[in-house]
């Protein structure tokens, strides 16, 4: 299947009862996938008017207990942001999906890895964050989706799925015979009428500035419980690696293939591939500067990433930086050469 037609498929076998979107490329085919797949499930399908009403309509759907998604590409989240804002404030559990695309502005619509500040720095207005996950493959893609709707309700958080175009549009052989049935979560904050019980209300209008104050530390210490335990990643080669690369999605796939030919070449080059971009893994990173001194970070962005790296290593190593923006979709062989020059320019210089 593609990427696209997978993360529908496993979005409804994950409990996807709502789903809401709006038309942009390359994510089109998981509207048109949803917009039939949905109501064959008994859920809702609705094609807005705009990426706007969508992200508010996945908001109500929310406050109502339903498991509600949206998609869009990089024009498209901008719009969204306001009501991933929302959803964040008033602590309701959503899945919203980035298929990236070339940018700033219109762009175009290759894939690209330019939307990471925008994802990982929450995006939108005020003091908030979303977890945000980067699969690498078809079949990844489709078991990060039950996991991405069972955090969004175990935290009452939206969750950002960060694919692009590529991975959106690929195909590739993909099994859901590991997605269970979704789990049961409390939802005594649901707005389903208050006959038999006190009123409830939602709501992220808070006038009274102590209270907003109270509410932000409640969120922060939120967000510092999925710093703790929710943060992934893969290692790959890196035992016994004198540099490391850092990438994530589509661009780690890449940078296996380089590595592979690298190693043909004699040359001990690992890979750390963050799968939680936020919370970043940090730690692994760090740890692993007390052996190694160079990392290489590659991005099909003019470097976003790069600052978590940076931040991460507090001081440690020396960072190197490859990345092409704008949509273009680098080989193997290409990366491999750079890698290779930046490894024997560094400290591996005359090593072979």
């Amino acid at each position: 299947m593609s990427g696209n037609a997978a993360l529908g498929e496993a979005a409804v076998l994950a409990g996807c009862t709502c789903y809401f979107g709006y038309p942009i490329t390359p994510q089109n085919e998981l509207t048109e996938y949803m917009a039939k797949r949905v109501p064959e499930a008994g859920g809702i399908f609705i094609q807005s008017e705009s990426e706007i009403a969508a992200i508010n309509m996945v908001l109500g759907a929310s406050v109502a207990g339903a498991r509600a998604m949206t998609s869009s590409s990089s024009p498209g989240m901008s719009l969204k942001q306001e009501g991933i804002s929302y959803l964040a404030a008033d602590e309701l559990p959503a899945v919203v999906v980035n298929m990236v695309r070339g940018g700033p502005g219109m762009g175009n619509i290759s894939p690209a890895q330019s939307d990471y500040l925008q994802a990982t720095r929450g995006g939108g207005h005020g003091d908030y964050r979303t977890i945000v996950l980067a699969p690498g493959s078809v079949q990844e893609l489709a078991d990060i989706v039950p996991l991405a709707f069972d955090l969004a309700e175990a935290y009452r958080n939206p969750v950002i799925i960060l694919g692009d175009g590529m991975l959106g549009q690929m195909m590739e052989p993909v099994s859901f015979d590991n997605i269970k049935p979704p789990k049961e979560y409390p939802k005594d904050y649901i707005l389903t009428g208050a006959r038999g019980r006190p009123s409830r209300m939602v709501r992220s209008l808070l006038f009274d500035t102590k209270e907003e104050e109270e509410h932000n530390w409640k969120l922060f210490r939120k967000y510092q419980r999925m710093e703790q335990n929710e943060v992934r990643y893969e290692k790959y080669l890196v035992d016994d690696a004198e540099m490391i690369v850092v990438a994530y999605g589509i661009g780690a796939r890449i940078v296996k293939g380089a590595i592979k030919r690298l190693r043909q070449e004699n040359l001990k080059i690992g890979m750390i591939r963050p799968i939680t971009l936020w919370p970043f893994p940090a730690k692994i990173i760090r740890e692993t500067a007390n052996r190694v001194t160079d990392f290489f970070v590659f991005e099909m962005s003019t470097g976003q990433m790069i600052e978590d790296v940076r931040l991460a290593l507090e001081g440690k190593g020396h960072i190197h930086f490859y990345g092409r923006p704008g949509g273009v979709i680098p080989t193997p062989i290409e990366l491999s050469r750079v890698i290779s020059r930046h490894y024997y320019q560094q400290s591996h210089r005359g090593k072979k």
